[in-house]
C-alpha cells in the first residue's frame, strides 16, 4: 500500500512539474498534499488541498469522506471521490458549519455518499492554491471532468461532462438536523441554498440567525430540475427544506460543458450575490479568475526567496509559508459582517477561526513579520468579539467552543502590542485582556475540554482557587498544573501592556501572579505537580493538558531564568534538557514543547540549539503526505518551522525578542512592510560547525537573541562560525 501512495504522490509531483513549464513560480513549490494523511486517525498534519485566497473566507475541497469533528473532507489515503464542498472547518479536530456539497454526475441521481462515489485516482488530481482539477470515471464508465478556482468568498466551477449520458449535477444543502434547504430559479439559471449547521452547535450558545447562504448562477439553462429529501426524490419541485436535503438540476443533451459561479455568505443571499459580483464579475471567465487568483498567491509568496535549496526544501518551505496565510480567516464581506457572538450583522471588518493555544506560539508572531497590514484588523476582531459575546474566545469556530485551556487572546493582543501594532482601541483591549485575569467565569466548577455548553463561558476556569490560593486546585478543576502554568503566562503578557498603559497596580499584581508556577513545583522530584486546595500534592501524572509532567517541566516561557535557577543552574537545566530529547520525552508533533529546543540560548549554548533544531526539522517536516507528525493547527506547526528555517524564533510572547537558532539556508530574503528587507545570511552552513557568532548589521549580537522590532526594521542578519 505505502508503495502504491508513493507511485500516486511522484505522478502528482510530475503533473505539477509539467503544468508549470514556462515562467518560475514559488507556486510550482505548494504541495497541497502535505499533511493530509497519517498513521494516526487524527494526530496527523490534518490539512486538505483546499482552494482559495489567502485567509479566504471560504474554502472549496475535493471530499473523499463525510466529514465532521477530527473528521476532514479530504484525506489523501482514500481511494474514492463522494463531491466538492464549500467547508469553513479549519483544522481536523474542530467541526465544520455552514457547508453545502456538490457533484457532477451522469444518468440517474445518486444521493448517500456511498452510493454516489467514484473512484478517486491522484495521477488526475492537480492540486495548487489557486486552482483544482480532477477527472474520474463512475461505475457505468462515463468520464467526469472537474475543475474549479476560488477567491476569498466565491468559486468558480467548470464542469466537463461525456458525450452521451444526461447531465446532472447533485447539491447537498443539509445532512444533520440544524438543517438548511434549497430554492431552484430556472428562469433565471440560478439555485440558492443554505445551510444552518454547526458541528460545534453543542460547544457553543444557540445562534438563531446563523446560516451559510450560497448563490450559484449557471452558464447554461436547466433542461430539468429537483429536489431530494433524505432518499426521496421530487422531480420539478423547485425548493426543499429538511435535516438531510437538497436538489439536482439536468442539462440538454447536447451541453457537454457547464460553469458555474458561486457566491457564498454568512449574512444572506443579496450580500452572497454582491461577493459574487465583486469577485466574480461576468465580465472574467473562468481562466481570468484563476489568473488572477493566482498572481495574489504568487505576490504574498514571493515576499521570501532563499538561495541554494534543493527543490525538496523549496516544497517544504513555501507549503509551511501558504498554510501560515490561511487563518485566521477573513469573516466580513466589504464592510459588513456577521457576529456569531451576538447573532447580529454588524458595520466593520472581521476574522475568525483563531486557534489560539497553538498559534499564539509561533502563527501570530509570524503574521506579523509576513502580514503585518492584516494584524490591527486581527486583533480589532478579537476585541469585538469580547464586546458582542462579553469575553475573549479561547477557539472561535465560529463562536464560543470552551475548547481548550488558557486564554491566550491575552498573549497575541499583547504581543501585538509591544512589538508596536496599535492600530485598534488599545483600552478596550486590555480591558478584554483584563477581565480574563480577574474576572473568574459565573460557576467556576470542574471544567473539562470541550465543556458543553450550559450558558456558561469557561474563559479560565479554576480561576477562583487561582486568585486565592495561587494555583488552580486538582480536586476543583481538570487539568489544573497546566491551567496554572498557563494563566501565569497571560499573566506576564497582560503585565506588560499595564506597565505601558501605566496601571500600575495591575503590573505589580500580575508580574507576582505570572510566578505562581513556583506553587506548583515539587523541588524533591523537580517536576511541576497538581496541588489540592488544601495544599496536599495530587498524583505525578495529574492536571496536564496534551502531555504530561516532563511536557510542562519546562513551559515557564515568561521566566527563563528562574526555571533554571529552580532546576539548579545553567548546567544542571542544559542536562535536564538533554533527557528531555535524548530519553524520547519531547513531542514536537503537539505544541507545548515547541519552545524547547531554544532553551539552550538562555544558558548561553546556541550551540545546543543549532545541534538540536535541524534534527526536528528533518524529523518532523517531510515532502510527502504523511509529512506532518502533527496537526498543522491553523498554521502553527509551519510557522515553527519557518522561523526556524530564518534563524530564531519567538519563545515568550509580549517579550520583544527573539531567541537564536540556525538558519536552514545559506541566504534568505524577507521582503518586509514599507519597502524595508531583512536578508539573513550563514555563508559557512552545512560545513560541520556550530554557527555561534551572530550579527545584526555589522554588530555582533552579545547574547543570543535579537529584538523583534530591529528584525522588522530589516538590514542583515548574518551567522558565522567566527
Amino acid at each position: 500500500m505505502k508503495n502504491m501512495v508513493k507511485s500516486g504522490f511522484l505522478c502528482f509531483l510530475f503533473l505539477v512539474k509539467v503544468m508549470s513549464v514556462g515562467a518560475q513560480s514559488v507556486l510550482e513549490h505548494v504541495n497541497m498534499f502535505i499533511g493530509s494523511t497519517g498513521k494516526h486517525s487524527t494526530e496527523y498534519g490534518g490539512t486538505i488541498p483546499a482552494v482559495s485566497e489567502p485567509f479566504g473566507m471560504t474554502q472549496w475541497c475535493a471530499a473523499t469522506r463525510v466529514n465532521g469533528i477530527s473528521r476532514t473532507c479530504y484525506h489523501y489515503d482514500d481511494n474514492r471521490l463522494i463531491g466538492f464542498m464549500a467547508t469553513h472547518q479549519p483544522a481536523v479536530w474542530m467541526g465544520d458549519y455552514g457547508f453545502f456539497t456538490l457533484m457532477p454526475q451522469v444518468g440517474e441521481i445518486q444521493i448517500q455518499p456511498e452510493v454516489r462515489s467514484v473512484v478517486l485516482n491522484h495521477s488526475q488530481e492537480t492540486a495548487t492554491p489557486y486552482y483544482y482539477k480532477v477527472n474520474y470515471t463512475d461505475a457505468k464508465g462515463n468520464e467526469v471532468g472537474t475543475e474549479f478556482t476560488a477567491t476569498s468568498r466565491c468559486a468558480f466551477f467548470k464542469v466537463t461532462y461525456p458525450s452521451n449520458g444526461k447531465a446532472l449535477l447533485f447539491l447537498e444543502a443539509s445532512r444533520e438536523k440544524d438543517g438548511g434547504g434549497i430554492q431552484i430559479l430556472p428562469e433565471r439559471q440560478e439555485i440558492r441554498i443554505y445551510n444552518k449547521e454547526r458541528h460545534d452547535s453543542h460547544l457553543g450558545p444557540r445562534l438563531y440567525n446563523f446560516k451559510g447562504c450560497y448563490v450559484l448562477r449557471f452558464s447554461e439553462p436547466f433542461a430539468g430540475y429537483g429536489t431530494w429529501n433524505n432518499d426521496d426524490v421530487f422531480k420539478d419541485k423547485c425548493s426543499e427544506e429538511g435535516s438531510h436535503a437538497g436538489g439536482y438540476i439536468e442539462f440538454e443533451d447536447n451541453i457537454r460543458s457547464v460553469e458555474v459561479r458561486i457566491g457564498s455568505s454568512f449574512i444572506d443571499y443579496s450580500q452572497a450575490a454582491y461577493n459574487l459580483n465583486e469577485e466574480m464579475p461576468d465580465t472574467l471567465n473562468f481562466e481570468q479568475i484563476k489568473e488572477k487568483v493566482k498572481e495574489v498567491w504568487e505576490k504574498n509568496l514571493d515576499k521570501i526567496s532563499v538561495k541554494e535549496a534543493s527543490d525538496e526544501d523549496l516544497d517544504i518551505f513555501y507549503t509551511a509559508f501558504f498554510r501560515t496565510m490561511q487563518y485566521p480567516r477573513e469573516f466580513s464581506e466589504y464592510g459588513r459582517y456577521y457576529s456569531p457572538f451576538d447573532d447580529r450583522v454588524h458595520e466593520g471588518v472581521s476574522y475568525n477561526a483563531y486557534s489560539l493555544w497553538d498559534t499564539f506560539r509561533a502563527q501570530h508572531p509570524w503574521l506579523q513579520l509576513t502580514q503585518p497590514g492584516r494584524i490591527n484588523d486581527m486583533i480589532t476582531s478579537l476585541i469585538q468579539m469580547y464586546q458582542e459575546g462579553g469575553w475573549l474566545p479561547k477557539w472561535p469556530n465560529p463562536t464560543y467552543t470552551n475548547i481548550m485551556i488558557g486564554t491566550h487572546a491575552d498573549a497575541v493582543i499583547a504581543d501585538a502590542f509591544v512589538n508596536g501594532f496599535r492600530g485598534y482601541d488599545v483600552e478596550k483591549a486590555y480591558e478584554a485582556v483584563r477581565k480574563d485575569a480577574f474576572c473568574a467565569p459565573r460557576g467556576d466548577y470542574r471544567w473539562g475540554d470541550r465543556h458543553y455548553w450550559n450558558g456558561d463561558y469557561e474563559a479560565r476556569g479554576g480561576l477562583t482557587e487561582y486568585l486565592q490560593l495561587g494555583y488552580v486546585a486538582s480536586d476543583k478543576t481538570n487539568e489544573s498544573v497546566s491551567r496554572t502554568m498557563e494563566f501565569a503566562l497571560d499573566d506576564y503578557c497582560i503585565a506588560q501592556m499595564a506597565k505601558e498603559l501605566q496601571h500600575e497596580d495591575d503590573y505589580k499584581v500580575l508580574m507576582r501572579s505570572s510566578r505562581n508556577y513556583l506553587n506548583l513545583f515539587n523541588y524533591r522530584t523537580g517536576f511541576f505537580q497538581a496541588r489540592k486546595s488544601d495544599g496536599s500534592w495530587g498524583k505525578t501524572e495529574e492536571g496536564f493538558t496534551e502531555g504530561g509532567k516532563w511536557t510542562y517541566r519546562f513551559c515557564v516561557m515568561q521566566n527563563v531564568p528562574d526555571l533554571i535557577s529552580l532546576m539548579g543552574g545553567t548546567k544542571a537545566f542544559c542536562t535536564e534538557l538533554d533527557r528531555n530529547f535524548e530519553e524520547g520525552y519531547y513531542r514536537h508533533d503537539n505544541e507545548p514543547g515547541h519552545h524547547f529546543a531554544y532553551l539552550y540560548d538562555y544558558c548561553d549554548r546556541l550551540d545546543k540549539v543549532q545541534k538540536r533544531i535541524p534534527a526536528i526539522m528533518k524529523q518532523h517536516y517531510q515532502n510527502r503526505p504523511d509529512g506532518l507528525s502533527g496537526n498543522d493547527d491553523c498554521g502553527q506547526m509551519s510557522a515553527w518551522y519557518l522561523f526556524s528555517a530564518l534563524g530564531f524564533y519567538p519563545v515568550t510572547p509580549a517579550s520583544g525578542e527573539y531567541a537564536l537558532g540556525i538558519p536552514h539556508f545559506k541566504e534568505i530574503v524577507v521582503h518586509l512592510d514599507g519597502g524595508k528587507i531583512l536578508k539573513i545570511k550563514a555563508p559557512d552552513l552545512k560545513k560541520g560547525q556550530p554557527l555561534t557568532h551572530v550579527r545584526m548589521n555589522g554588530k555582533l549580537l552579545e547574547k543570543p537573541f535579537v529584538s523583534v522590532k530591529e528584525i522588522m526594521q530589516g538590514g542583515v542578519l548574518e551567522f558565522s562560525s567566527r
